[in-house]
Formats: C-alpha cells, structure tokens, sequence
C-alpha cells in the first residue's frame, strides 16, 4: 500500500535545488508525522509513469521540481481516482502563482497538507495535456533565449534576460486563427497566447484573467509592432495591463486552432515545432490540491 503523498522529485529541477528541497521535505515530513514515500524521476516521461502508478491507488501524487515535472505528473493523475499536488524547486514555477501556492517549499508543503483536492480544467493541444498556458510569437523567442541563463538563476531573471535578447530578434509572425465554431481569422501578431494560467516566463503575466476552474481558455493575441515600439509596452505588461493595451485582443474559448507553416509554439515553457496546432478543453479533468 502507498503512504498517503508520493513526492516526485526530478533531481534535475532548478539546477539541482529539488535535491535540497527533498532533503528539507523529508526532514518535515518526519516531523509533522506525515507519511510520504519519495521517489526520483530517471529520464523524461518518467515522472508520468510514477504518478501514474500512484493515482490508480487513489494515492496524492506531488510534484517536486518545475513546470515540466507537474505536467508529466499531471498526464499521470489525470483520469483516475488520484490527486495532484506542487512544492515549488525549478526555475520558473508559473502555474503556482496562478494556483495560489506558496513559493517557498515548506511553505507549500503547509499548503498541500491543509488545502483538499479540487477539479481544476486542463487544456490538450494536438491530444497532449497541458496545465498553463501555450502559444507562438515572441514568448517563444523569450524562453530561446532565456535557456542558457537557467542553469546559473532561478526565478524571473534568465527570462528578464531572454526577454531582451528577444527583443533585438524579433520577427512577428502571419498566422490563421479559428476560435470555437468562428471564421477563420488571419493576424499578424506579436504574440499568441492560450492561456489556462496567467504566467509565463518566470512571473510575466500573460493573461491576469485567466482561470484554470471556469472551463475556458483565454486567447490573447498581440498585433505585430515595430522592434523599437516593444520596449515602451514592458512596463504595462510587467504591470498586468496587457488585455488594456489597443494592440491586444482577447476573448474566451473551448476550441482553439492555430495554424502557420513551421510555427514553434512553447507549451508548458517547452518548445515545439507544428504546422498546425489544435487546442481544446477539458473542464475539471484534473483533482488538484490549491
């Protein structure tokens, strides 16, 4: 029989600070007399079959580690009678701030014992889960560019970094766009962004009004403009003000289709390549603990 809580720890996480968070949360487990198995991940895909195997017992199966490790253990959770939970050791941690979890790892750890199980909505895009958010366009050359700073930073900075790095790159793309049973659209944008959380990047908020329990997506998208215009837009965006700028639109969707030839789209802060990419919602498909 499994201990009620399975933390799964991707050693990798956070340039190895899951390691220390595993040291401290076996230390407050003993403690507070909570019983908890910890197991670590081995190669990626690995943290799905562990939860996995914790769910169908109807055990809490707890991601340690970053974004990437909480979507595979939440394609583990998902369709069974188990739940999820998060105790925050990567670099950029977005879907916590969204959720509500507490950055800090004994903190959160706090948290998962004392908040029960909700349904919470999760996205597929081209059948494959996602909890946060995905797109295409600038966020994209953001997270290529913050890659080589993550294994010397945590946090928002290696995307601050990237984000300027971007910037000097940028190239906007021509996409064709179709939401729910609408027309499709084609735009030249900035950025696209499907959004189930509000984060992206560290702490940038993409979209303050998303929310991952009210069985929509919110679609962001931010005409293409001039390279030199883009810094005069940061601070708005830094500021959650991006749904206000006259450039943006936004709207609220189940079924979303991208489509451009050689379009990378980041899911989950992991960047893929597709020509087309189909996006739907799965309202309350996941028990999570926030």
């Amino acid at each position: 029989m499994t201990a009620q809580y399975t933390m799964i720890v991707n050693p990798v996480a956070g340039s190895g600070f899951a390691l220390r968070v595993e040291e401290q949360l076996r230390e407050a487990c003993a403690a507070k007399g909570v019983e908890a198995d910890f197991v670590r991940t081995e190669k990626p895909g690995h943290a799905k079959f562990l939860a996995w195997t914790v769910a169908q017992q109807g055990g809490t199966a707890v991601s340690v580690g970053g974004d990437g490790t909480g979507l595979e253990v939440a394609r583990g959770v998902m369709g069974s009678p188990g739940e999820m939970g998060i105790i925050p050791a990567g670099t950029g941690n977005d879907l916590i701030k969204t959720l509500g979890i507490p950055k800090d790892p004994m903190e959160a750890l706090d948290w998962l014992l004392t908040h029960p199980a909700r349904p919470m909505d999760v996205g597929t895009i081209n059948g494959q889960p996602f909890l946060n958010v995905c797109g295409t366009g600038f966020d994209v050359s953001v997270l290529d560019h913050a890659e080589k700073h993550k294994k010397h930073m945590r946090g928002l900075m290696p995307y601050l970094l990237g984000l300027l790095g971007a910037i000097a790159g940028n190239r906007p793309i021509r996409l064709k766009l179709t939401a729910d049973s609408g027309a499709e659209e084609e735009h030249g944008v900035l950025i696209c962004s499907v959004a189930n959380g509000r984060f992206i990047g560290g702490g940038i908020p993409i979209c303050p009004a998303a929310d991952p329990g009210d069985g929509r997506f919110d679609l962001v998208v931010v005409k293409a403009i001039p390279r030199w215009k883009i810094p005069f837009y940061l601070p708005g965006l830094m500021g959650k003000k991006i749904l206000d700028f006259g450039i943006t639109e936004h709207r609220l969707a189940e079924k979303i289709t991208l489509r451009c030839e050689g379009m990378r789209v980041q899911i989950d802060g992991e960047i893929f390549s597709m020509d087309e990419a189909v996006i739907e919602m799965h309202a309350g498909a996941l028990r999570m603990r926030y």
